[in-house]
């Protein structure tokens, strides 16, 4: 067992996230192991375990503490209290892109090192739990204040398709070389406020406008 140095420090959760972030942008690649890693940033291995039970649970954890901080921003309005289903996604979805923005770098990195296949991603496997639920929560709301089941929306349906909608808009996210990512904020507004009119059965105008926006912006 290695003898404690001098050098070696107690070290947070966040501390280690921020560590190996920060690796990653400066050497271009992941740390070859959890010894080297901690070493480099003089702290003792074992403090790594407490928290991680390896660099797939880290990576992991990275994505789970973006959707937490989206959570927590909006828990703390007390107005996203009284918003509906609707304006809590849009809040959702604005808030969690604003947080990707201020990591940028990092996600672009992740994303180019799996060539854009993030559907089969492990490291996203707890933020799709996470975004499922919080999609399913508000389904839930809705639906209790429902007389009729045949009103009722489907919380399974709609969570996966909230999922699928991040997907689609991380991909645009990516791509969107606007001006304070404008474009970004226009297609969250469109998509969320198109999922919930199909689920409301209301007219369809609002679809065929999101489609006449993602052929326009893709065929750019």
């Amino acid at each position: 067992m290695a003898a404690k140095t001098k050098t070696e420090k107690k070290v947070s959760k966040i501390d280690i996230i921020t560590y190996y972030m920060n690796h990653v942008l400066e050497h271009e690649h992941k740390p070859k192991s959890v010894y080297k890693f901690a070493k480099d940033h003089k702290f003792e291995e074992k403090d790594f375990y407490k928290y991680f039970g390896n660099f797939e649970a880290l990576r992991e954890e990275i994505w789970e503490s973006f959707f937490e901080n989206a959570h927590t921003l909006m828990s703390q309005n007390e107005e996203v209290e009284h918003y509906s289903s609707r304006e809590k996604m849009l809040t959702f979805f604005y808030t969690f892109f604003e947080i990707l923005t201020a990591n940028r770098s990092y996600v672009l990195y992740v994303i180019e090192e799996n060539e854009g296949q993030l559907n089969n991603l492990k490291q996203l496997k707890g933020l799709r739990r996470h975004i499922k639920s919080f999609a399913k929560d508000l389904i839930e709301d809705d639906n209790d204040e429902k007389n009729y089941s045949f009103l009722k929306r489907n919380e399974r349906i709609y969570s996966e398709g909230a999922w699928i909608q991040f997907l689609f808009l991380l991909r645009f996210w990516k791509d969107d070389k606007s001006a304070d990512f404008e474009k970004t904020d226009v297609a969250i507004e469109k998509s969320v406020n198109t999922i919930f009119d199909v689920f409301d059965n209301t007219p369809l105008e609002k679809v065929f406008d999101f489609g006449k926006f993602l052929y326009k912006e893709t065929m750019k």
